[in-house]
């Protein structure tokens, strides 16, 4: 049967749900009664646009009452993350129990706990548009492309609209108020993308300060 959803996109949120589950270890890690880390970041981030759960949702029963086998859906199953279900599980068994904590979340948002990014996966959740900025210009083969970080950055300006550079120079605000520690800022940028270290002498959040001043620039 065909239905009106372009290809790939008919479980577009519940394959960003299971990126989380492939960012920590591809294993469904969730109890009836909590959360395991991957499906916690995915809430923390749901927090934020609590629609997304709802979408989720609406896409797990889609799934769940077509069959995970069928082969009306194949093509789109093939595309999302394969999380592995505990022993003497299924899939099935764990997207209900996924589907059971989103219900929860949806009854109550404001109770899951803020606390910053754990995971790769939530750091670019939380912060995408940085997250375009530092893994497209500045990954780890910058020296083969770039002779300086002000050349990456110019191409960044100079391919990137306005409004996202605007939203990434937020970005970095929001990311620098957030993180308090050195350690920390390392640890997401990596988590970013970034492979590229600040200039000698320069600390990375100072050199984060410069680049939102550069990307703002008009």
């Amino acid at each position: 049967m065909s239905h009106p959803f372009p290809p790939g996109q008919r479980f577009h949120e519940l394959s960003d749900l299971l990126g989380s589950y492939a960012n920590v270890d591809f294993t469904f890690s969730d109890t009836a009664d909590a959360p395991g880390p991957a499906l916690s970041a995915y809430l923390r981030t749901a927090a934020r646009d609590p629609a997304r759960a709802t979408t989720a949702i609406r896409q797990i029963d889609d799934l769940l009452s077509i069959g995970l086998f069928s082969e009306e859906i194949a093509d789109e199953v093939e595309c999302l993350p394969h999380i592995r279900p505990p022993m003497g599980t299924s899939v099935e068994d764990c997207l209900r129990v996924v589907r059971d904590h989103l219900h929860r979340f949806l009854r109550d948002p404001s109770r899951i706990p803020q606390v910053n990014p754990q995971s790769s996966w939530e750091w670019n959740e939380r912060f995408p548009s940085l997250g375009q900025l530092l893994g497209a210009y500045f990954h780890r083969d910058f020296s083969d492309i770039y002779a300086s970080r002000e050349e990456a950055l110019g191409e960044y300006v100079s391919e990137t609209p306005p409004e996202d550079r605007a939203q990434a120079a937020r970005e970095i605000g929001e990311l620098l108020a957030m993180v308090s520690s050195d350690q920390e800022l390392i640890t997401a940028g990596t988590a970013l993308g970034l492979d590229v270290l600040p200039p000698r002498g320069t600390t990375l959040r100072t050199w984060l300060e410069s680049v939102s001043r550069r990307i703002s620039e008009q």
